[in-house]
């Protein structure tokens, strides 16, 4: 437990869990050079203390291993944080509607006003979202973009006329305007064609702008006890959205450790544009802070199964060009994190890797499989036998009820089957999908882990398939470093380990269950640096 140098943090007076099963909780952890040092008693670890060792009393709060978000488009998000609300937290739709109004009087007249999803009606006690005439009085000199999951999206008078959708305008590509008898838009928008049309001609932020915004985003993911986070790429996710995340690490400004996850943007061209990453890109690639780590999380927009809440069938042809994709990523040694939803989804994925397998094997890669809610027994034993993981997040409480319509009750009461992924040994990692389907908070998904509810009234996951607290946490922590080759050094408060951690508000073990999402970190901690403390917390020492 000694060391020959003196720590340069000490957190003591706490209940720390070190994240290693069965070990009992520690008073207190020392770090130094950016690891945890020791973890002991108040007085072992005092004991270590020097002249420049920073020490912090926590008042018996409970300390846990920084959380890691397994799938989350962090990076998009971060572009626009401030340019847009918000309404993950927003209590019901009266509030949600005042909330534009007071955008009103902060954005100049004619600035677009946005929520692009992270919440949904069922939170609210009206029991419904916005209608295109609420949006056009809560700001009627202000067109307004609503987004809801990627199902649905409202545009208000103003931004009717903003983006010239009236009668003569054409659906776009891969959506449609909802239109009146005469052919008179109403507002209201379906399909991602149809998102992405509005988005695209909304004005976006200046470089500078963006670079601030992704620092303010990645900082209240620190406030919330996140210290890491996998970002899986995403749509519409070109090689210069990824430009202020790189100045932000060249300024050493980054209070996140980053993984990237990149995918290829023109459907129809993947295979050309993956060649070119496995030509001029080393998966591995950066630092302990900023990573590139592998392909994610559409390797092929025809094998691309949406939000899971319809039929889709991949075609023979498309099988065999993903294949050669696959091929290609293993024989060079890339990991892979697919997203795939649909169980029928996940068997033609599976009959690509094992093809792949038999002939270079990809478990030291870490495949990965996103989402898989409704994944079946037979294909739970095929990814355990391929060596890959699977990545699970918080989209079944906003899309359980849609979701039931398609795959059946039965299969919805087990989505996603957590205690057999945890009984065959796959690697289990937690996560978001944040912002565009569920919300960013961290402490949402392990709420749900732990309970199994939903918000859009659809039944509970069956008690088998709830998580204790401490097997979420643990999927939260040391099973999402899995996905990037982390596990070795970070998702566990043990010595020689990387210091990562957050000091919660409440003690995660002992609240009430309904409490658990409104969980938060007084003090986090990355690599030994403090990169968020309450106004109360007192750091006392070198540094005061």
């Amino acid at each position: 437990m000694g060391t020959s140098l003196a720590p340069n943090l000490v957190v003591s007076n706490a209940r720390v869990s070190s994240g290693i099963p069965e070990d009992r909780d520690h008073a207190a952890l020392a770090i130094g050079g950016g690891k945890v040092v020791a973890v002991g008693s108040d007085e072992d670890i005092l004991a270590l203390t020097g002249p420049a060792t920073r020490m912090v009393d926590v008042r018996g709060a409970r300390v846990i291993p920084g959380l890691v978000d397994s799938h989350i488009h962090v990076v998009r998000a971060g572009l626009t944080w401030t340019e847009r609300l918000d309404w993950s937290e927003v209590a019901s739709l009266a509030d949600a509607l005042a909330s534009i109004t007071a955008a009103t009087n902060r954005v100049p007249e004619g600035s677009w006003i946005m929520v692009v999803g992270g919440w949904h009606p069922g939170r609210f006690p009206e029991g419904r979202g916005p209608t295109v005439q609420e949006l056009s009085r809560a700001a009627p000199d202000h067109p307004v973009y609503v987004q809801l999951l990627y199902e649905e999206a409202w545009v208000n008078a103003a931004g009717l006329v903003a983006l010239g959708i009236d009668a003569r305008a054409p659906d776009p590509d891969g959506g449609s305007f909802e239109r009146m008898a005469d052919g008179t838009p109403t507002g209201s928008l379906r399909g991602p064609g149809a998102f992405g049309f509005c988005l695209r001609n909304a004005p976006e932020p200046d470089f500078e702008a963006r670079l601030e915004s992704s620092q303010a985003f990645f900082r209240r993911l620190n406030r919330l006890g996140l210290t890491g986070t996998i970002d899986t790429g995403g749509l519409g996710m070109l090689p210069e959205a990824y430009r202020p995340l790189y100045e932000l690490w060249r300024q050493d400004r980054l209070t996140l450790r980053m993984r990237l996850f990149i995918m290829p943007t023109t459907p129809g061209d993947e295979l050309s544009e993956i060649r070119d990453f496995v030509r001029y890109l080393n998966p591995r690639f950066g630092d302990e802070m900023l990573r590139l780590v592998g392909l994610g999380e559409i390797p092929l927009f025809a094998g691309w199964d949406g939000e899971g809440v319809r039929p889709f069938s991949m075609s023979p042809d498309h099988k065999r060009l993903l294949k050669e994709i696959v091929a290609l990523l293993a024989r060079n040694g890339w990991p892979l994190h697919q997203h795939a939803i649909l169980d029928s989804t996940i068997r033609d994925v599976l009959d690509v890797w094992e093809e792949v397998d038999a002939e270079v094997p990809i478990a030291d890669h870490r495949f990965a499989l996103a989402h898989a809610e409704p994944i079946s027994d037979e294909n739970l034993r095929r990814v355990r036998r391929l060596g890959a993981g699977i990545a699970v997040q918080s989209r079944m409480p906003f899309r359980a009820a849609d979701s039931a319509r398609l795959w059946g009750d039965d299969v919805l009461a087990e989505a996603p089957p957590l205690r057999r992924i945890l009984d065959l040994g796959i690697p289990l990692g937690a996560g978001t999908d944040a912002t565009a389907v569920s919300p960013y908070n961290p402490w949402f998904s392990l709420w749900w882990l732990v309970s199994g509810r939903s918000v859009d009234g659809a039944p509970p996951r069956r008690a088998e398939h709830r998580l204790t607290r401490a097997e979420a946490l643990a999927a939260y922590t040391r099973g999402s470093a899995w996905f990037s080759h982390d596990d070795n050094t970070r998702g566990t408060l043990a010595p020689g380990m990387a210091a990562d951690l957050a000091v919660l508000s409440d003690d995660y073990f002992s609240v009430e269950e309904d409490t658990i999402p409104s969980l938060r970190s007084v003090l986090t901690v990355v690599g030994g640096n403090i990169v968020h403390a309450d106004p109360d917390v007192e750091v006392r020492g070198a540094s005061e």
